[in-house]
């Protein structure tokens, strides 16, 4: 049975993209790397004890008490162990990668929820995003876009924004349709019912769906590290290649904390959104 050359059609796909869009690779290079050293240049310019005063207020005032302190104590353990600026790498390319996939994302699942096509299209596309091995979306992030935090970045978008998508979606269709039948009773546009009815009662769910993106990016960070994104993916890889315990175990006991933290911050403001709702 002759075998479909599939591979060698992406290669030639990518291969032509490569000639025919490197203008486009540049402008996303230029922008992806403002958005992450402005972040890093941000909190790297403030002293830890600040920022760390900062984050447990912060979590205090949207969370509890408990968990602002167990906030503060993972945050001075990382400063302890002398990875605060890998930290802060690592915290970069989540908060610009998440940002990127909710900017894309939400509106694809807005369109998911009120077009019927655009589902059935979308559907089997994000199967193949997240069922596809993480290490696949490094071959061409690294074709466009050389080494460094920008292939990162762009694999972690890949990798973790059909979360969003499904779960806008989700959340947009399970709006009772009462509502949305008093809405149009009352007068009001496609913009006012998205605005003012839908989007706020699926905010939970699409809380649920930042919360995932967040996780996701987090499991791409030892993977992007490969490839130059820096971080604590990095701190991890190192103590693997030199098969050193204690290096690698430091790496990864930094990134749980960051996972916990951020894991339990959006959980809590999703059980806010809940109960208001």
């Amino acid at each position: 049975m002759t075998k479909l050359p599939i591979g060698l059609w992406v290669e030639f796909i990518v291969e032509w993209a490569q000639i025919h869009l490197e203008w486009l690779f540049d402008f996303i290079t230029m922008v992806i790397k403002l958005l992450v050293s402005g972040i890093e240049t941000i909190f790297l310019a403030v002293p830890p004890l600040i920022i760390i005063v900062l984050v447990f207020i912060l979590v205090w005032f949207v969370a509890n008490r408990g968990l602002a302190i167990g906030t503060a104590i993972g945050l001075f353990l990382i400063q302890n162990m002398q990875l605060w600026e890998a930290s802060i790498e690592t915290l970069a390319l989540i908060l610009a990668s998440t940002a990127l996939a909710l900017v894309m994302g939400i509106p694809l699942g807005i369109l998911t929820a009120r077009s019927d096509f655009a589902h059935k299209l979308m559907m089997p596309l994000l199967d193949f995003m997240q069922t596809m091995p993480a290490f696949v979306y490094l071959i061409p992030a690294v074709l466009f876009f050389g080494l460094g935090q920008v292939p990162g970045l762009f694999a972690t978008v890949i990798f973790a924004m059909p979360p969003t998508i499904r779960l806008t979606g989700l959340g947009i269709r399970q709006v009772p349709a009462e509502l949305v039948e008093a809405a149009d009773a009352f007068g009001s546009t496609e913009w006012q019912k998205l605005v003012r009815i839908q989007v706020p009662l699926a905010l939970p769910t699409i809380m649920a769906g930042v919360n995932q993106c967040i996780m996701l990016s987090l499991s791409m960070v030892v993977i992007a590290a490969m490839i130059g994104a820096g971080g604590l993916g990095t701190e991890v890889l190192a103590g693997l290649s030199r098969i050193d315990i204690a290096k690698g175990f430091e790496g990864g006991l930094a990134i749980v904390i960051m996972a916990v933290i951020l894991d339990r911050v959006t959980q809590s403001l999703t059980e806010k959104r809940k109960i208001k709702v």
